[in-house]
């Protein structure tokens, strides 16, 4: 593999410019989101602790773990740096999965309403 290297450097000229196909992105970028990993994550966690109950601990701790998962694909798995139609790729269908099992819990209660309309209800 060395020889290979040397041998592919010999055949530049030596004027020849390095090739910087690599990123590199600042380290205060990940230092930055791993702090805000940390923020939201103490935040899930007071949710518990202040003693939420219903509706709004389930929206707060869910909110909370989107954003940290967004945090997560946009910058560690290099996604923001992507070109849109593979992040439509990625992130579309279980946006699509999601809006459609909404409408099948929409369905499914309408189904209930109605079936216990008609059929009273088992009584």
């Amino acid at each position: 593999m060395a020889e290979a290297t040397v041998h592919a450097e010999a055949s530049k000229p030596a004027g020849a410019p390095v090739p910087t196909d690599t990123q590199h992105h600042p380290v205060k970028l990940y230092l930055a989101v791993w702090g805000w990993l940390f923020v939201l994550s103490t935040c899930s966690y007071l949710v518990d602790y202040v003693g939420l109950h219903g509706w709004l601990r389930w929206t707060l701790i869910v909110l909370f773990m989107l954003l940290k998962a967004g945090l997560i694909v946009a910058i560690f798995m290099h996604m923001a740096w992507e070109r849109l139609t593979l992040i439509y790729a990625i992130l579309l269908p279980p946006l699509l999965v999601l809006v459609f099992v909404g409408i099948m819990a929409t369905e499914a209660n309408y189904t209930l309403l109605t079936r216990m309309l008609y059929y009273g209800g088992g009584n």
